[in-house]
């Protein structure tokens, strides 16, 4: 895992990073970040209670076409900081008494992470690190966060690469994300929960149902349930809206409709499912975009 010829991510672009080259994750050597908060809305056993300290890194290694971040994932708003101002961080959110800190979309920044993981811990940070990814990961990326780590919760937003392809802009995103999921199990294992419902350490699974594609949904659904163990949670999101370039594409330029729900639903009970979360279909799920205000 190195910046000088960065191999971070399956991009695998080879820029020297330190020398403030950009890969196709538009980021050199800076960490940029766009919000810290106490988020309230992420899945049960992560937020309830005392909510999740997140932390939204600016920038992405995918060109989702309807991402719901796309204010800082594409166009990189954020501000600079050090890793040692990281760590500081990480610790103001722990004083927050929050269960978790969650680290939302950290993939280029996994070396800097690492490295303001150590100095945090050394001041104190003792609760669980959630590394909050799109699952475009590099499985050696991975191995190098062992103890690191606590709680994964990877994307796995699709089976078709041409549906990966036209909606993110990536190659080969299943079977290099599978991987990479699968390498997270073997390192945290099955998902604990304490006392009071809050994780402690596991992977959870998140897949987002984009409408006009229940196929995709389903396959992903199948995959999880013939080659992960049942002691993987999976969260099945139907928050999805039209926004950004996804406005343009009539296949995704809607919500999801309450057949296409019910349809996702009763596939999960026919696989028999059990661990895990469906979100329910809302009105308002603009709402829940947070407010990327640069605060810190």
């Amino acid at each position: 895992m190195q910046l000088i010829k960065c191999d971070i991510c399956p991009h695998m672009c080879g820029v020297n990073r330190e020398k403030g080259y950009k890969g196709k994750c538009k980021c050199n050597d800076k960490i940029k970040i766009a919000l810290a908060s106490v988020h309230e809305f992420e899945e049960p056993c992560i937020s309830k209670i005392n909510g999740s300290g997140t932390i939204f890194f600016s920038n992405c290694n995918l060109n989702c076409i309807y991402c719901q971040n796309y204010e800082i994932s594409a166009m990189g708003k954020g501000k600079e900081v050090s890793i040692e101002e990281l760590a500081e961080i990480m610790l103001r959110q722990q004083a927050k008494k929050v269960n978790n800190i969650n680290l939302v979309t950290p993939t280029m920044y996994a070396y800097q992470i690492k490295e303001a993981i150590k100095i945090a811990r050394q001041k104190g940070l003792s609760i669980p690190i959630v590394y909050n990814t799109n699952g475009y990961e590099n499985v050696d990326t991975i191995k190098e966060l062992k103890g690191y780590v606590d709680i994964y919760l990877p994307d796995l937003k699709y089976y078709s690469d041409e549906i990966a392809k036209k909606y993110s802009g990536i190659d080969k995103y299943f079977s290099v994300t599978t991987k990479a999921i699968i390498e997270m199990y073997k390192q945290v294992g099955d998902v604990v929960l304490d006392e009071n419902g809050i994780i402690k350490k596991g992977v959870i699974i998140r897949h987002m149902i984009l409408p006009n594609h229940m196929q995709n949904t389903k396959n992903i659904l199948k995959w999880i349930k013939e080659n992960i163990d049942s002691g993987v949670y999976v969260s099945v999101m139907a928050q999805y809206f039209p926004t950004f370039k996804a406005k343009e594409d009539e296949l995704i330029n809607r919500k999801i409709s309450r057949k296409e729900y019910k349809e996702i639903e009763r596939y999960l009970y026919l696989l028999g499912m059990e661990n895990g979360y469906i979100q329910e279909m809302g009105e308002e799920e603009e709402g829940y975009v947070p407010d990327f205000n640069l605060t810190f």
